[in-house]
């Protein structure tokens, strides 16, 4: 069109003319090429993709089966791990919050905790997911061998890099460090890690892996290479929930967030079966894992055996059952209508592992543990995941890292317990193995505390992305910044939602807990990938908020 118009100007037929007419015509298709290729190209990385490995159609999952008669005489405890993703503190009801101030109770995962123990004081072992998971399967700080960062390719990063939002402290893209990124694949936690399956699995466990994992996609780094039997979900980190037009979904896109641009244009529909080829799932996922969860309780009810079931909900693309959704009509905001959704089918499908152990017999004999990887996300614009708290994933404040901890164990844990120590996602690795009599290594520095026994507690946490450190020791919190470049004193036994800064009051206090950080740190092992980004990320508002000069933010290194 651009051609013919341009031509249609030039009646005559002029030489020099016709020259100067084809140039321009050619400059416009140039130029509009150039504005299509800037719109489309965010979906390069998922058609490349879907090139290298096609999604194959469904296919039956048939779990091993154990024996067919329960051995005689006392057997050990079966574990099953409940993770979710970028589960807030308030999203659950147990603590007199809950989405939508209330709207969406969630009783089976309060369940847990009023029929055992919870823990005031749960901590995350990180501010986003992938070094959170490496602390919970090996009990050690991930830094120790050089997990520090969040695993994501370099198209999603310099995708988010150059598409930053309206922010006036721009995103830092380290493009330099590019050439120290390993493949994605190889972005994981080293296989001569030890996990907690690999130790279970010496007690004569069967170990079972559903749902995420974001811990390595290279064959020696998969669940089934690092002591689980049988592994079916995500290797990387995160799928869509349900393909984006079925007709029985709804959802929720988040227009000012370049993350979700980036996952809803190359997420796939699709799963892995152990070293499989991927294949697309049976409905929304967090159904899929669960129906798949209750077919490998079934098969394992005669043998010991350990599960960690680690739903992508409710972390983005949000997507919810059309009939969840239908449920919440008082819920006027429409993406927090579907987040409340997809909390709502949580909840009722943890409620179906539950009564499958009562099912089955094993209800008296299992410990069930149920978390989330760190607090819930700013970018969802969704204000109260964190209440009380302040700060959201990718943050110290207590929002990005006090997370839902509880355990049951009925005849074990006595019912209501209510326990103010802190308790880390680092101690599952200890407090699991000494559930089952399993042990814990002893060639290499372990992180980990029994959280059920009556020995030593932990006293000392600490965390760490890139320039952000902090320490929790006793109520006393320190976090330190380079970018801003600032410090924050916080004492939690007044102050639990870190509201009073006493940094400046309390100068000798700063410099003690300083020295604790240099001391963890030292001889830490380099990173094993760089951190590609710096985002700024404000402590109190979500993403869609306006941006406002005072307010208070922390650059987040991943």
């Amino acid at each position: 069109m651009a051609i013919r118009a341009a031509i249609k100007q030039n009646p005559t037929g002029d030489p020099r003319m016709k020259k100067w007419t084809w140039i321009g015509a050619l400059a416009l298709l140039i130029g509009a090429g150039y504005l299509g290729f800037q719109q489309y190209k965010i979906y390069i990385p998922g058609i490349i993709s879907e090139w290298r490995e096609p999604i194959g159609e469904n296919r039956p999952i048939a779990w091993a089966q154990g024996p067919a008669v329960a051995p005689s005489g006392k057997r050990p405890p079966n574990v099953i791990l409940i993770v979710a993703d970028d589960l807030g503190v308030n999203d659950i009801s147990l603590y007199g919050g809950g989405v939508a101030g209330g709207a969406v109770p969630t009783p089976n995962i309060d369940s847990i905790a009023k029929q055992g123990v919870s823990f005031a004081n749960g901590y995350a072992a990180n501010a986003t997911c992938s070094p959170s998971r490496a602390a919970l399967m090996t009990g050690r700080y991930p830094t120790r061998f050089g997990f520090e960062f969040t695993s994501i390719p370099a198209a999603f990063a310099s995708n988010l890099a150059h598409n930053g939002g309206n922010s006036p402290y721009p995103t830092i893209y380290h493009e330099e460090l590019n050439r120290d990124l390993p493949a994605y694949a190889d972005m994981g936690v080293p296989n001569a890690e030890i996990m907690l399956p690999e130790i279970l699995k010496a007690q004569g466990y069967h170990n079972i892996h559903i749902g995420k994992w974001h811990l390595g996609e290279a064959k020696p780094l998969r669940p089934t290479s690092q002591g689980f039997d049988e592994s079916l979900g995500m290797r990387a980190g995160g799928d869509l929930f349900m393909a984006e037009d079925d007709p029985q979904v709804v959802n929720a896109k988040l227009p000012w967030d370049p993350i979700d641009r980036f996952l809803w244009a190359n997420l796939p529909y699709a799963v892995y079966w152990g070293d499989s080829a991927r294949f697309r799932p049976k409905g929304h996922l967090t159904d899929y894992f669960t129906d798949n969860a209750l077919a490998a309780i079934d098969a394992n009810k005669n043998r010991p055996f350990f599960m960690y079931l680690a739903y992508n909900a409710p972390h983005t693309p949000l997507q919810a059952l059309k009939s969840d959704y239908d449920a919440l009509p008082q819920i006027k905001d429409h993406t927090q209508r579907v987040y409340g959704a997809m909390m709502r089918q949580l909840d009722r499908r943890i409620g179906d592992v539950l009564q499958k152990l009562k099912d089955t017999g094993l209800d008296d004999n299992t410990l069930v543990i149920f978390t989330s990887d760190n607090g819930g996300a700013w970018y969802t614009g969704i204000k109260d995941h964190n209440t009380p708290y302040r700060g959201y994933k990718g943050t110290f404040f207590e929002g990005g890292i006090h997370v839902p901890m509880m355990m049951r164990w009925p005849g074990k844990i006595a019912p209501g317990t209510v326990r103010n120590d802190v308790a880390q996602h680092l101690d599952m690795f200890a407090t699991i193995a000494a559930a089952t009599g399993a042990r814990v290594p002893s060639d290499r520095k372990m992180d980990s505390f029994n959280l059920l026994g009556t020995g030593p507690k932990r006293e000392v946490t600490f965390w760490r992305s890139g320039h952000y450190r902090v320490v929790r020791a006793g109520d006393w919190k320190l976090q330190v910044s380079e970018r801003p470049k600032k410090v924050w004193l916080f004492n939690l036994a007044t102050d639990p939602t870190e509201r009073v800064n006493l940094a400046a009051k309390d100068p000798a206090r700063v410099a003690q807990l300083r020295k604790l950080i240099e001391a963890q740190n030292a001889g830490l092992p380099k990173p094993l990938w760089p951190g590609l980004l710096e985002g700024a990320i404000r402590i109190d508002v979500p993403l869609n908020a306006a941006w406002k000069k005072d307010q208070e933010y922390v650059y987040w290194a991943n």
